[in-house]
């Protein structure tokens, strides 16, 4: 028996010998009893036995000739394929099959098929894929089908050292390579988004800030987390979370497009990377746009989601060049972002803390300042055009921290949202409102907002009927602000809340209006009775090419079709007063009558029980106008001077500190971290000129204004000043005059504050 194994496996040998060509002479005295061996010299047998193991389907035959062409396949193999042999016969092998570039095979070979064969690479287990597409004449509307194969093979020559084609075998993979494609795209891939994973995503940044520092290009990423999400799984239920996730993922791949690659890192955390994009013109933009489309309502079976988004941004090589640095560089923007109000962008810059930590802190100071009662309320009149009568005030929350000082609004009451603070936060200032309410004359109201998390508690009509008794004051004289993302919750709890409030007599305000996606729904189900006209309309009412006005004579309209007041928010300047009237406006809260006043202050601008309001202010409204003291440096020629910025837009400059400038002299603006601001003098005063820019500034997102681009740091590196993350070369950019230096023109002056 051992023999006879022996002897067949000697047998298999020479076949597989003689199949590669390299069979071993044969011994023709060779005696192997009865066994009918196939002898290397017996080509019938031989090839019944190639046919045998050709039609087994295990594996096929495959050559080509000296021009890369295929002369033969196993029939069998060309009926996988679902194409007849004809069609693949005399096609050069490389139509025929392609590697897979993002898949490399496990030997690690992702050079392409061609390149391979031309370089006469002996070939063992190459993936390849059948393209069908590629074939002559085929134009995908043929036959055949999407395979897979594993390949082997090497290069034929003869004695001469000619090269005459390939001899090689294949086999099938198609079902374990797809379903080894599917575990990888799942390894790398969010199963509930599809979006690329937290995994993929630091593979991705790693790889893409590596080869661009190499190559001294720029790369973005934007980091997102979503506003308000907790409550939807809180009020919803989880199930609705992940739809809103689904339905996120498919918004940014709208918003984003081509131009980047987005993962979720998992719970509401999302991830943009836009590669050679560093205009933060456009990416203030883009950022703008992925907020507003994020924080339209989401349908969610029976009901809807309201929701908002934050985005942080950061860029290399400008914030720093390593995957480390751009990441927490864009984690402390979008906490930035976050602090300062949400639903909104902020740019990275060096001054940032980290806001993650500085939130716990706030946290913490936000409870022992409701147990010290630190918190204050002022209230901002709303006034009566007619007669300029003050007929209510909107409560405004007031922190003044004893170590930090005044800490806004927008920060801790964002803090208070993401903890149970909140409903212990409303509580309060329904209390207080309605107690200093109560010395005010009888025809002022007072405004309370009210957050959604307030609103959903349901003891919330409790609460406000205790604030009432407990003060006094008339239910018809306290008005609650409220804003679309009360609808949130269960609709049911929603319509009960509004109809135990109206039995009380208080009255209801839909604050932010014209805003939303929805508004009209919602004043169809809930018995509002003002409309409050977002102050981001007043904002460009004046200003040309603008739908605002229009959009605020529509609101007043719709107010008084209902039967409703309309309050219109932010009038800060005559001409905005002059257009909101014009349309029809009868109330007005802004600052153009009066900012918000403490309690105390309030009673004394009340006098003798009248409460009245001459509005006082510019004008004209001029909206990207900021007064600033701002020392900076201006370029001349060769020559930096320091001097001090008094007023900032986004057009130009007011500047003090240089004597001798004139009119039309070019001069670059360094306003610090690279950013250059080139313009030209327009008018002069002594030693105060203003400057006009060649290129607007735009919004860094949180109220200040920066340069579209900034000098990269590997133009810093060529002028004297490399940093040591940076790759060593030449460097194309200097910041230095040319040659020699000149004798500067203008003096100097000391400025103070």
């Amino acid at each position: 028996m051992d023999q006879a194994k022996a002897k067949a496996a000697m047998a298999v040998k020479r076949l597989f010998q003689g199949l590669t060509g390299r069979h071993a002479a044969a011994d023709p005295e060779a005696d192997y009893g009865n066994v009918a061996v196939i002898s290397p010299h017996d080509s019938a047998r031989r090839l019944e036995l190639l046919d045998d193991f050709e039609c087994g389907g295990f594996a096929w035959m495959w050559a080509t000739d000296s021009e890369g062409r295929l002369i033969y396949v196993s029939a069998s193999a060309a009926e996988r394929l679902d194409k007849p042999l004809t069609e693949l016969l005399a096609q050069p092998f490389v139509t025929l099959f392609e590697t897979d570039p993002d898949n490399p095979d496990e030997r690690g070979s992702d050079r392409p098929l061609k390149f391979q064969l031309s370089a006469r690479n002996k070939l063992i287990d190459v993936t390849v894929r059948f393209a069908p597409t590629r074939l002559s004449g085929d134009h995908g509307t043929g036959g055949g089908r999407s395979a897979w194969w594993s390949i082997s093979g090497h290069p034929k020559f003869d004695a001469a050292g000619k090269f005459l084609g390939y001899r090689g075998s294949a086999k099938d993979i198609t079902i374990e390579y797809e379903r080894k494609l599917e575990d990888s795209r799942m390894a790398e891939y969010d199963s509930l988004t599809g979006l690329a994973n937290r995994h993929r995503m630091t593979r991705r940044l790693e790889s893409t800030l590596g080869a661009y520092k190499a190559a001294k290009r720029s790369c973005t990423l934007m980091m997102l987390d979503l506003d308000k999400f907790k409550q939807v799984n809180d009020m919803m239920g989880h199930p609705a979370g992940d739809e809103v996730l689904r339905q996120v993922a498919q918004r940014l791949q709208r918003v984003i497009g081509e131009r980047g690659e987005i993962g979720r890192l998992g719970g509401d955390e999302f991830q943009v990377i836009l590669p050679d994009l560093d205009d933060r013109g456009k990416l203030g933009e883009l950022a703008g746009k992925v907020i507003q489309i994020v924080s339209q309502p989401y349908p969610i079976e029976d009901g809807r989601a309201i929701i908002g988004t934050s985005v942080g941004i950061a860029i290399a090589p400008y914030d720093g060049v390593e995957r480390e640095e751009i990441v927490r560089a864009a984690d402390l923007a979008l906490y930035a972002a976050k602090n300062g109000g949400r639903g909104a962008f902020r740019f990275f810059s060096a001054d940032l803390k980290d806001e993650a930590e500085e939130r716990r802190l706030l946290e913490d100071d936000l409870r022992e300042a409701l147990a010290a009662d630190q918190l204050e309320l002022h209230y901002q009149p709303v006034v009566r055009i007619a007669d300029n009568m003050v007929v209510g005030c909107e409560a405004l929350m007031r922190w003044e921290h004893p170590e930090r000082g005044p800490i806004g609004p927008a920060a801790f009451i964002s803090v208070a949202e993401e903890s149970s603070l909140i409903v212990q936060l409303g509580e309060w200032a329904l209390r207080r409102a309605c107690q200093d309410a109560m010395v005010w004359p009888a025809s002022v109201r007072v405004a309370v907002n009210v957050s959604a998390v307030q609103f959903a508690n349901p003891g919330f009509a409790t609460v406000v009927t205790n604030a009432l008794a407990a003060s006094g004051l008339a239910p018809e004289r306290l008005e609650l602000e409220l804003t679309e993302s009360v609808f949130m919750g269960d609709s049911d709890v929603t319509e009960e809340t509004f109809k135990m409030l109206k039995q009380l007599g208080v009255r209801l305000a839909l604050d932010d209006f014209g805003t939303g996606y929805s508004s009209l729904s919602y004043l169809r189900s809930a018995p509002f009775d003002k409309l409050k006209v977002d102050k981001s309309f007043v904002d460009s009412c004046t200003q040309q090419d603008q739908n605002s006005a229009k959009i605020i004579a529509a609101i007043i309209g719709l107010s008084d079709a209902l039967g409703m007041e309309t309050t219109v928010e932010g009038v800060e300047a005559f001409d905005q007063l002059e257009l909101v009237k014009s349309k029809g406006a009868k109330f007005i809260q802004g600052w153009l009558y009066a900012k918000a006043l403490p309690q105390g202050a309030l009673l004394e601008a009340m006098g003798d029980g009248t409460f009245k309001i001459e509005p006082n202010g510019p004008d004209r409204h001029r909206p990207d106008r900021r007064s600033v003291f701002r020392r900076i440096g201006v370029i001349h020629e060769d020559h930096r001077y320091d001097a001090v910025m008094r007023d900032l837009s986004k057009t130009g400059a007011r500047i003090e500190g240089l004597l001798g400038v004139t009119n039309g002299t070019g001069l670059v603006l360094d306003l610090g971290a690279g950013q250059l601001a080139v313009g030209s003098v327009t008018r002069v005063q002594d030693a105060t000129i203003a400057i006009e820019f060649e290129t607007p500034l735009v919004s860094d997102g949180a109220g200040g204004l920066v340069t579209r681009h900034r000098v990269s740091p590997y133009a810093l590196a060529a002028a004297g000043m490399p940093l040591a993350a940076l790759p060593p070369g030449n460097y194309p950019l200097s910041l230095g005059g040319e040659g020699g230096s000149s004798k500067p023109q203008f003096l100097q002056v000391t400025v103070g504050r």
